[in-house]
């Protein structure tokens, strides 16, 4: 009996356990010193109410098990991009035969970065125990979201007691950063200047000797680029398919300095565009590495592969700008790992000398320096003397304040 009790201790709040545990003391008194039907009747009844509180404390919502889907119009529903949303679907399992008039469903999404967001939303269990709740996430931004243990509340018919169960539901999604289509870049244009206007970007490209597949025969062809042992499979003339390597390589530095950026939509900004320009080395087959000075200097080397670029972009989802300490001393831990003669393009909000010391060391390493300023929105400045400085010394650099200005930016179009 002691063990019962203290058992609803546990699951009815102290007052009203007081209280109910006061009533069937007094009636169990009533029986002992007045008897009768009435009093063994009534002390049934208390006796009753107080063990189906207890049953129900111990069992219901304390044994709930869950599981969840998740939705969204991409095709992989755990890996979307900034902006979009998911669907969320939880199917819950109440076991017990008491009834539930409803529970209370609580769920808890936690972002990298700590933010978190409360859903807290009503449910009928049907007479089995079995309910689901469908609701939709906020627009998400960039970054590692996982939900944390599910709680469920209830109340018993009389409202005497709350139950309490919690179970973890398996649910982890990553939102890649946003990204624009950058259809061309004057930083390449330069280099094919003199094979004319309209030179096209793979002409300025060399071929590598890492073998990327076979083709068809082109008329012309040497002798010693025929594929000899797919041309006898197939019957038919066949080339071996080089890799092209872009004259020369790049390298995105993007500064991930506490101090630098005036917000986060700044930083996120500074993530999208180092997005983009990876996008944009895909499409257009361009060995792009990339450099991230946050708090630890992460390096990928100039690669065309899609599965490296995949790398780099993976990491941008969990990117935060916590570096510190001058951008010169942490690239001279990733110094190694710059190809001589790429293209140094730094993603920086700042500007004046921490910038020209960067760029300065950039060339004296032996790469080719420029900049691309991610201006504040909401500053006055749209950074045009900034820009004269740098071209003053033969530096290039571009503005940007939003992201969809970035491919006329980058392209020497007018922003509208």
């Amino acid at each position: 009996m002691r063990s019962i009790l203290a058992g609803a201790a546990a699951v009815i709040q102290p007052r009203k356990f007081m209280g109910v545990l006061a009533i069937w003391v007094i009636t169990l008194l009533y029986v002992l010193f007045q008897g009768g039907k009435t009093s063994f009747m009534l002390f049934i009844m208390v006796s009753v109410l107080i063990l189906y509180l207890i049953i129900g404390g111990l069992g219901g919502v304390r044994r709930a098990k869950g599981t969840r889907s998740l939705y969204s119009e991409q095709d992989k529903p755990d890996l979307l991009y900034a902006g979009g949303y998911l669907r969320v679907k939880l199917n819950v399992n109440i076991p017990g035969f008491l009834p539930l008039p409803y529970v209370v469903v609580r769920e808890i999404l936690k972002r990298h970065n700590g933010e978190s967001w409360v859903f807290e939303e009503s449910l009928v269990p049907s007479l089995r125990g079995r309910g689901e709740l469908l609701f939709q996430t906020p627009v998400l931004e960039r970054g590692c979201y996982t939900f944390e243990s599910t709680d469920i509340l209830s109340e018993d018919i009389f409202g005497l007691m709350e139950h309490k169960g919690t179970f973890k539901a398996e649910g982890r999604f990553r939102v890649l950063p946003r990204a624009v289509v950058v259809p061309r870049w004057q930083l390449y244009e330069r280099r094919a200047r003199l094979s004319g206007p309209q030179a096209s970007l793979l002409q300025s490209r060399r071929e590598t000797t890492q073998i990327n597949g076979v083709r068809d025969y082109v008329y012309g062809d040497r002798l010693t680029r025929i594929h000899w042992n797919a041309t006898a499979k197939t019957g038919a003339w066949k080339s071996k398919e080089f890799e092209h390597e872009s004259v020369p390589r790049t390298i995105l530095v993007l500064d991930g300095s506490a101090g630098a950026y005036y917000s986060s939509g700044q930083f996120e900004l500074a993530v999208s565009i180092a997005a983009s320009l990876l996008g944009f080395g895909i499409r257009e087959r361009i060995g792009i590495g990339l450099c991230c000075l946050d708090k630890d200097t992460k390096v990928f080397s100039p690669a065309e592969g899609s599965a490296e670029r995949q790398k780099m972009i993976q990491y941008l989802i969990d990117i935060n700008a916590e570096g510190r300490g001058p951008l010169i001393t942490r690239l001279d831990k990733a110094q190694r790992m710059f190809p001589k003669g790429a293209y140094f393009v730094l993603i920086s909000p700042q500007s004046g000398k921490p910038v020209l010391d960067t760029l300065r060391w950039a060339d004296s390493h032996g790469l080719t320096p420029s900049h691309i300023h991610v201006r504040n929105p909401a500053a006055k400045n749209r950074g045009e003397e900034w820009a004269e400085v740098l071209k003053s010394r033969g530096i290039t650099s571009y503005n940007v304040s939003s992201l969809h200005e970035l491919p006329a930016v980058l392209g020497g179009d007018p922003v509208r």
